[in-house]
């Protein structure tokens, strides 16, 4: 069984490898959020490392997303936007890092979740990882993520599962809508392409990596203030009673 929560990383072959877990279907809570933007930042500047995968442990769910336990027990307008800062942080960090970001998707994607798949610079998943945005029908809405799944497959679409935030979207949509650029039939075939992209990736020039990474993420610089801002949105929302009521709901379900 594999242990409550962690974050590790490693480095094999001039790949660096990033995986976290949690047993509640890999939500994250603000500490992990933490540790995992520090973790992508310190990848990003490792020279051992000339390319990132993540990934999540576990065989079912990617991520949940936020960790419905922690919202329950904000208090503040201010602990509510320091808990979705942990978000902004870690889709910052992704999009600065100069490095290729591989995103190996095992399984369902839910809110935040679909968030750092969207931030990675390339993902690969399995015919499993179906993607929700469920942000809505809790009372709050996909604010910080917005951006980056909007940039990743467009306003419409990314509109669409954000109004419909009640139903998944298959793997075959995600990949036609470009989240995905393969999915793969078992964790196995996944884990194989995932390896053989990354080991053909770490040859390449780490320079010309890191410019055409540049190059493709322009005009992204005002995040840095923009998923701040749409924190301080979610912050505020998650204390209304909708939100309250319905997080409650969801805990208690049998």
């Amino acid at each position: 069984m594999l242990a409550e929560s962690y974050i590790d990383y490693k480095v094999a072959n001039n790949v660096g490898i990033i995986e976290f877990y949690t047993l509640q279907h890999n939500s994250l809570p603000s500490s992990m959020l933490k540790e995992l933007a520090e973790t992508i930042e310190k990848a990003s500047t490792d020279l051992a490392a000339k390319v990132i995968i993540l990934k999540s442990g576990g065989n079912k769910t990617f991520c949940a997303g936020a960790s419905f336990d922690e919202l329950l027990s904000i208090e503040t307008e201010e602990q509510g936007e320091t808990f979705f800062s942990g978000f902004a942080r870690v889709i910052n960090s992704m999009r600065k890092s100069k490095k290729f970001i591989i995103g190996m998707v095992q399984g369902k994607a839910i809110g935040g979740g679909v968030g750092l798949i969207a931030a990675c610079d390339y993902v690969y998943a399995t015919k499993s990882a179906d993607i929700k945005l469920s942000e809505l029908a809790i009372g709050i809405g996909p604010f910080v993520i917005g951006p980056v799944v909007e940039r990743k497959i467009g306003t419409a679409f990314a509109y669409e599962m954000s109004i419909d935030a009640a139903n998944f979207r298959s793997a075959e949509w995600a990949t036609e809508k470009g989240l995905y650029a393969a999915i793969f039939d078992d964790a196995e075939a996944l884990l194989l392409a995932t390896n053989k992209l990354a080991t053909t990736l770490s040859d390449y020039s780490a320079d010309a990596m890191a410019e055409v990474k540049k190059a493709f993420w322009t005009n992204t610089d005002h995040w840095e203030t923009l998923l701040y801002e749409r924190a301080a949105i979610s912050g505020r929302l998650v204390l209304t009673d909708f939100t309250r009521d319905t997080l409650k709901a969801f805990k208690n379900k049998p």
